[in-house]
């Protein structure tokens, strides 16, 4: 059974990052298929990028680093929560992705975005980004509105077709982190 992170992308003090990969656990909870673990990139107090070597070189100097690079390596594939400020990811997310290399590389990837915009251009940046450290996105994802999943723009409350949009993501996270699991193996 792979290992898959729902890592959410946010560090902004009441946000609804962490609520939103807590329902996607919730839901990945009752497949069975995979082995689910939320991972809240605020917890890691990750500052801006500050490894004087480049992280595909994996010469990691900071206590910082060195637990995100442990607590990300052992996953499979991952689901990346991400809000859309500004037309594009967090800035922390982004910046939690650039810290590592190998522990990305030859895995998958879903998303869930929201935002006005249902968090499609966020998601959008991100395919880019991951596609430059090796991780193999899967086409379905999950975008929530603001103004149809959230009451008052605040509370997060989706609608049922959106726990269904979750299940086919993660149907096809769990296959694509299945299938590289054969890469994976070699290259270690």
């Amino acid at each position: 059974m792979i290992k898959v992170a729902i890592i959410s992308g946010s560090t902004r003090p009441g946000g609804k990052s962490k609520a939103i990969a807590d329902w996607v656990h919730a839901i990945a909870q009752k497949r069975g298929d995979a082995d689910y673990h939320v991972v809240d990139i605020a917890s890691f107090n990750l500052p801006l990028l500050d490894e004087p070597v480049p992280p595909s070189m994996g010469k990691y100097s900071k206590p910082h680093t060195i637990a995100w690079s442990k607590a990300i390596e052992p996953f499979d594939a991952f689901v990346f929560v991400t809000p859309e400020y500004n037309h594009g990811p967090s800035a922390a997310l982004k910046n939690a992705i650039d810290y590592l290399y190998r522990e990305w590389n030859n895995k998958a990837a879903g998303f869930v975005g929201y935002g006005s915009a249902g968090g499609t251009r966020a998601v959008e940046q991100l395919r880019q980004v991951v596609g430059e450290v090796m991780i193999a996105d899967v086409r379905a994802a999950v975008m929530l509105s603001l103004f149809t999943d959230f009451e008052n723009f605040t509370t997060f409350k989706p609608g049922e077709r959106q726990a269904a949009g979750v299940g086919a993501m993660l149907d096809q996270v769990v296959a694509w982190g299945t299938a590289l699991k054969p890469l994976r193996n070699k290259a270690a």
